[in-house]
């Protein structure tokens, strides 16, 4: 069978971002339609800011009664009351998608169109508000680069037709619509960066969950099986051997307190595992649970990260070996870049959960290094080893230097 590479990703679940709010979404939340555009626009808080403003289309409406007939005066005011209730609607647009936007500028120069007959060269004049539609209703990088050439082929216009006033109409509404455009552009900034914080902050609170369960696990995993191996066995010695059962309860009653302060750390951040403090743990609890152990009598120079690596990698191992392997011998190995747990049991089934194994997984790859789990060479036991990194070390005082 060919070791299987655990990775921290490989059997945590879900991934943490998907738990997270995204960063952009456009769900509509209202219909699609007059009164859910209405009731998007009161929403907005701007609507009843922009009718002000409507009291420009006064020189739309003006020249329908220079020269009155009642069909060219009657299409000028339903035009520009149609007009001025489309403008007015206008801040609820964003709401919508993208796609709404160009529907409704495509709207709005229809009704621009439409004017042309009625009211003539007079048209320039509305050059404001449909500079204001294309900021507000369109995205900004699509509206800048349509407002100016508009404010350029209008003031052009004015110039050919002698409609001066619209070219003021038409700077001053440029400068209205950068000013609009750059307050949505920020808005929207701030809104993101809102969302991000969140997304962030749900990625941090499930990071340090799955850290916290990690760190419990490999605390109270190792501690309870201990607890367990011991009391089975002072329990078959009650009868035959009263002071060894007297002293496998001792030794029960202080890994209790010692789990038990181990949480307490744990969950102020302060636990502390190390290879050595393990292998001696690991050394009573395989001989109380009759199995043979082969640890080393010394350890390499290994720094506090590493050590405390190690120390989880053989917690976990002498947990699964004494819990799940039905093994008789034990072998630990640590050099200065890998440390390794053997036994000569059944293996671990793969349809058993591997929880401890994942979060000892990703605690290695956070590490840098990588987590195989295998068959013996002989095909038989188990076989956990962490592999890192060569560690830098510095060189030796009387080596040359370059």
């Amino acid at each position: 069978m060919a070791p299987a590479r655990l990775t921290g990703s490989a059997r945590r679940g879900p991934d943490l971002a998907a738990t997270a709010p995204p960063l952009e979404r456009c769900d509509e939340q209202h219909p699609r339609t007059l009164r859910g555009l209405y009731r998007a626009a009161v929403e907005s808080g701007a609507m009843f800011y922009t009718a002000p403003s409507l009291l420009f289309m006064l020189f739309v409406i003006i020249p329908a009664f220079d020269h009155p007939t009642p069909v060219r005066t009657t299409a000028i005011i339903v035009l520009s009351l149609a007009f001025s209730a489309a403008f007015l609607l206008l801040p609820g647009v964003k709401a919508y998608s993208p796609s709404f936007g160009y529907g409704y500028i495509a709207v709005v120069w229809l009704l621009v169109a439409l004017f042309v007959p009625a009211i003539g060269v007079n048209v320039l004049y509305m050059v404001m508000f449909v500079q204001i539609a294309h900021t507000i209703a369109l995205p900004w990088r699509t509206a800048r680069v349509v407002i100016l050439p508009l404010t350029l082929a209008v003031c052009l216009l004015a110039v050919l037709t002698g409609q001066y006033i619209s070219i003021i109409l038409a700077l001053v509404g440029l400068m209205i619509s950068l000013g609009v455009g750059y307050g949505i552009e920020r808005e929207i900034l701030t809104e993101r960066l809102a969302r991000a914080e969140q997304r962030n902050a749900v990625l941090a609170v499930a990071a340090e969950r799955e850290r916290i369960g990690r760190d419990l696990h490999d605390i109270l995993g190792h501690s309870l099986t201990t607890i367990t191996v011991s009391a089975q066995l002072a329990q078959r010695l009650l009868e035959s051997d009263p002071e060894a059962a007297r002293a496998q309860i001792s030794e029960v009653e202080r890994i209790s307190r010692q789990s038990l302060a181990d949480v307490r750390a744990t969950v102020s951040g302060m636990q502390e595992v190390r290879a050595a403090t393990e292998i001696a743990s690991a050394r009573s609890v395989l001989t109380a649970a009759g199995i043979e152990a082969d640890v080393p009598a010394a350890l390499p120079e290994l720094d506090d990260a590493r050590a405390e690596l190690f120390g989880y990698v053989i917690r976990e191992g002498i947990t699964n070996v004494v819990r799940h392997s039905r093994a008789t011998h034990c072998t630990i190995r640590v050099d200065e870049d890998c440390v390794s747990v053997a036994d000569d049991g059944v293996g671990i089934p793969r349809d058993r959960s591997r929880s401890g194994l994942d979060g000892l997984a990703h605690r290695v790859e956070e590490s840098g290094g990588e987590l195989v789990v295998s068959p013996g060479e002989d095909g038989t036991g188990t076989v956990i080893t962490a592999h890192l990194a060569p560690a830098r070390r510095p060189l030796d005082e009387g080596a040359p230097h370059a």
